[in-house]
């Protein structure tokens, strides 16, 4: 019974302590449910008093904004006004002025016909007034400007020929001088040979048997040479020489240097002298080579291609008037050097110009046209500069169109026209005086004419009857013009029309 009231008791006890947690359990937690429930409004609270602060300070951002939004917009306004009354002050300013421009082009076009109506009055009185002249003089008039003119010249062309005499006597004494002074000046630094080239080559032999064998059985020898080289091989009674003639200077250049690789190897028939000369050719090549190298190097020249510089070596082998072209080209480039210093004009394209002025001389024979045209064509095809290809072209022009190319012409000049620089044989010598003298004689008035000094001058007589002393200062000018395009000549030629009329009488 105790055991069982025990249990009870134990069991009450146990109900009554989990009642008592339970609700000391449940008081707490409404303590905490109160807590969270202040603390979230508490949140609330701040938030919606952080949420009323920022709606302020956008309020007064927007408010700041939208003053200065207004502030620009008035300005922008304000500026565009500006603008707008600058327009429409300018506007107004076209406005009158093209007005004023109408009103000009109006003005203008009643002076134009006013003026056109005075032009027709005037030509009317013009020609009522040359009426009455023509009338009154007989004479139309054509025929009285004609005669008036007529008159003036005869007046007048005394005057005007003592004029001309004393201008030209003046101009050309002081030019005349100045010019011989440098001209002698730069000849004098500049020396060159001028020993003139023949149609000859002597090749000497070691002995007369030699020619025997240069002559070969029946001249089988001697006949492939001359067939082989183009030259013709003179045996005469020379002891222990033969000729070599032929006017290609390569060619007997060529032939000699075959006849002395024969002489030196004893062996002379057709088969080696085939091999003998194109061994010769082939030297000759190198020597072409050679002699553009040293000339290109002589005056200082540097980046050319080598196919120009053996076009330019070929004019060792090329002569004009016997002399030797490549020593011409290398005598004009340093005296267009010495001139264009002294002139103050380009010297390195002047001596350039002038070295390969008389490059078309090269090949002239082997290309259609005249070596001016043909060296023009070959410096431009290397890519030379025009300036210095034009020097090629216009160095036998009448007016260069540079000073450089006046230079070359000049030094060119001075080359060919030095004591022994070139050669004439006697035939052309006469032939070309003839032509000098024929040319003279084929002008109006003239009665004889005389080529001296050696065909450096021309004395040209003319009738005093048919020419006056005006005509005859025309005649010369005109005589050396006909020279100059009609014939080719080194140097210079000096025309002098000599005008005299002789009366005699006698007293009885």
């Amino acid at each position: 019974m105790e055991g069982i009231m025990l249990v009870i008791i134990l069991i009450a006890g146990l109900a009554i302590g989990g009642f008592i947690g339970y609700y000391f359990r449940k008081l707490f937690a409404v303590r905490q449910v109160d807590s969270a429930e202040r603390k979230a409004e508490a949140l609330i609270s701040e938030a919606k008093n952080r949420q009323k602060e920022i709606l302020l300070e956008a309020k007064d951002k927007a408010l700041a904004t939208l003053d200065e939004a207004k502030k620009e917009t008035e300005e922008r306004r304000n500026e565009i006004k500006h603008l707008q009354d600058r327009m429409e002050k300018r506007e107004a300013a076209f406005d009158q002025k093209l007005l004023e421009l109408e009103n000009k082009e109006q003005n203008l076009r009643d002076k134009i016909a006013k003026a056109e109506e005075i032009k027709e009055e005037i030509i009317k009185i013009k020609e009522t007034q040359l009426a009455k002249l023509e009338k009154i003089s007989g004479l139309t008039q054509e025929e009285a400007k004609r005669v008036l003119l007529e008159n003036v010249e005869l007046r007048i062309k005394g005057d005007l020929v003592e004029r001309v005499k004393k201008l030209e006597a003046e101009s050309s004494d002081f030019i005349e001088e100045k010019t011989r002074n440098l001209l002698s000046t730069v000849i004098q630094r500049c020396a060159a040979s001028h020993a003139a080239e023949t149609t000859t080559t002597v090749v000497n032999l070691p002995n007369d048997e030699m020619k025997g064998r240069i002559i070969g059985r029946e001249g089988r020898n001697i006949k492939t040479i001359e067939q082989l080289t183009g030259v013709e091989i003179v045996v005469d009674d020379t002891p222990e020489a033969i000729l070599v003639s032929g006017f290609s200077p390569i060619r007997r250049h060529l032939a000699k240097r075959t006849l002395d690789k024969l002489i030196a190897d004893g062996r002379i028939h057709p088969g080696r002298i085939e091999q003998a000369v194109e061994e010769a050719k082939k030297e000759l090549a190198l020597d072409i080579k050679e002699a553009g190298e040293d000339a290109v190097r002589e005056i200082g020249i540097a980046g050319l291609d080598p196919k120009l510089i053996q076009i330019l070596g070929r004019l060792k082998y090329r002569t004009s008037y016997g002399q030797n072209q490549l020593k011409h080209a290398l005598e004009v480039a340093h005296l267009s050097g010495l001139l264009a210093a002294e002139l103050g004009a380009d010297v390195s394209l002047a001596k350039k110009g002038g070295l390969f002025h008389d490059i078309g001389k090269a090949v002239d024979h082997e290309v259609q046209g005249g070596h001016p045209q043909i060296g023009y064509d070959i410096l431009k095809k290397f890519g030379l500069p025009e300036e210095l290809a034009y020097i090629a072209l216009g160095h036998h022009e009448d007016a260069p169109s540079s000073l450089e190319c006046i230079i070359v012409k000049v030094a060119d000049a001075i080359s060919g026209s030095r004591r022994g620089a070139r050669k004439d044989s006697y035939e052309d010598y006469l032939q070309r005086l003839d032509e000098l003298e024929a040319l003279a004689n084929s002008f109006e008035g003239v009665e004889k004419t005389f080529a001296i000094q050696a065909g450096r001058e021309v004395r040209v007589f003319v009738s005093p009857d048919e020419i006056d002393d005006w005509q005859a200062t025309k005649l010369a000018r005109d005589i050396a013009d006909k020279i100059e395009a009609e014939l080719k000549y080194p140097g210079e030629i000096k025309v002098n029309v000599i005008r005299e009329k002789r009366i005699t009488e006698y007293a009885r």
